[in-house]
């Protein structure tokens, strides 16, 4: 079964020579999708970046696609989208607003491989007027005490009348000192949590979001922070005491926000996401489905169907990355080891040494149904000791629609901004 695989690589599979030249046949696969969705086996890999910065450039080209959401803290998003659509002059250059992402992990966007995009996304909406301006948004649920200081800030600045409501909200977290550790705790086992606050924030905003538009989306802006503060205290009060479903709440606010934007642009936008493989690769057909993990790629077919979305997994043989061997440490630059044998990306290796794209079709992805182990690399990560758990059991072709195999990696440039790095 394993050799007829390879074989099955050997024969579908397209060589990538170019990053730019040999995406075509992935471009053309793309139809009339609402949500492209771009992963990543990792989150400090060079190549991944780049290609998909060059697919998601041909897709706003070629396919009208209107908004970027990655898998980043909205306030430092909106700073980008800010500098992108030119509604402020604060920031000289693409370096200087992506030292806006301070919070750990701050490689995952604070990095080179990201500015050629930023840059090529301000000249690209130079001239357009603002509803054809190309967005990009952060879709994540941690930025709590960032996302309440910016609701502050605006409602402060308009001297509106939910300011009131949102200074409560403010006060009931203070005494946690911004360690969402502290508040977890407090919450889920003492009941000293702030869930009625933040859900008034929110009704309240909703209520009245419609006074807060104007030219630089303002109104979405309130929205999705006070969004974002109410299921993020859902987060850090599950998170405690049910793992599996604090991820569910998590991947689930990010559909929530997408859907908050396609919701802002009339229900016209067209979407592309960027996230790890096993955000973006359909939970069904891995093994989480069996701990009743859910995740962003099953969540958007299951609501527009899978005929509107095309989902693109990215996996590696073997190089180097940027990780960090425990939460909220330095990272450091680390070897990736050969793909476990029998692992997806080994059979990838074997069927030729050499970068590598495969689209599923109806044709064949039957031949492509075998589980086999494919590689998960998170900001968090052991060389070592991979073999043990950063293998998902994934049926390859219902996972994904198309598949980027990069035989050799190299690890991501993080940003040196001001003299340190961040």
């Amino acid at each position: 079964m394993v050799d007829k695989i390879i074989q099955s690589i050997q024969q579908h599979s397209i060589p990538l020579t170019n990053f730019k030249d040999d995406l075509d046949p992935l471009i053309s696969a793309i139809t009339n999708q609402k949500y492209i969705l771009l992963g990543e086996s990792s989150h400090g890999t060079s190549e991944f970046y780049q290609i998909r910065a060059e697919i998601t450039k041909r897709l706003i080209l070629e396919k009208d696609f209107t908004f970027i959401a990655v898998e980043g803290d909205w306030p430092a998003c909106q700073q980008v989208n800010s500098y992108i659509k030119g509604y402020s002059n604060e920031y000289k250059n693409a370096l200087d607003v992506l030292a806006s992402f301070k919070r750990w992990p701050t490689w995952m966007w604070a990095n080179e491989e990201l500015i050629d995009l930023i840059e090529w996304l301000k000249e690209f909406n130079q001239e357009k007027p603002n509803e054809k301006k190309v967005g990009f948004y952060g879709i994540d649920i941690y930025s709590l005490w960032e996302s309440m200081d910016e609701i502050l800030k605006y409602l402060e600045k308009r001297n509106s009348l939910n300011l009131e409501v949102a200074r409560k909200a403010f006060a009931c977290f203070e005494p946690f000192h911004r360690e969402a550790e502290k508040y977890a705790l407090s919450s889920a086992f003492y009941q000293e949590g702030c869930h009625e606050e933040v859900t008034r924030l929110l009704m309240e905003i909703i209520a009245n979001k419609h006074v807060y538009q104007d030219s630089r989306e303002s109104s979405l802006n309130v929205e999705v922070n006070a969004l974002i503060t109410a299921n993020a205290e859902n987060y850090y009060t599950t998170m405690i005491t049910n793992d599996n479903e604090s991820w569910n709440i998590r991947d689930r606010h990010m559909v929530e926000v997408i859907q908050r934007i396609d919701s802002f642009y009339n229900h016209l936008s067209k979407g592309i996401i960027w996230e790890h493989n096993t955000h973006v690769g359909d939970a069904r057909a891995t093994d989480m489905a069996n701990e009743g993990l859910v995740n962003v790629g099953q969540l958007i077919r299951e609501e527009i169907g899978s005929e509107n979305v095309f989902i693109v997994g990215f996996g590696t043989h073997h190089g180097t990355v940027i990780a960090a061997s425990e939460w909220g440490v330095d990272f450091e630059r680390m070897n990736t080891p050969p793909a476990v044998v029998g692992s997806w990306e080994d059979l990838l290796y074997k069927a030729g040494e050499f970068d590598k794209l495969l689209i599923f079709t109806e044709k064949n992805k039957n031949i492509f149904k075998k589980e086999l182990g494919h590689r998960a690399i998170g900001v968090v990560y052991n060389p070592q000791y991979e073999h043990y758990g950063n293998y998902v059991p994934s049926v390859i072709s219902e996972r994904y629609d198309a598949f980027v195999f990069i035989n050799n990696t190299k690890a991501l440039t993080p940003l040196e901004v001001t003299g340190i790095l961040i």
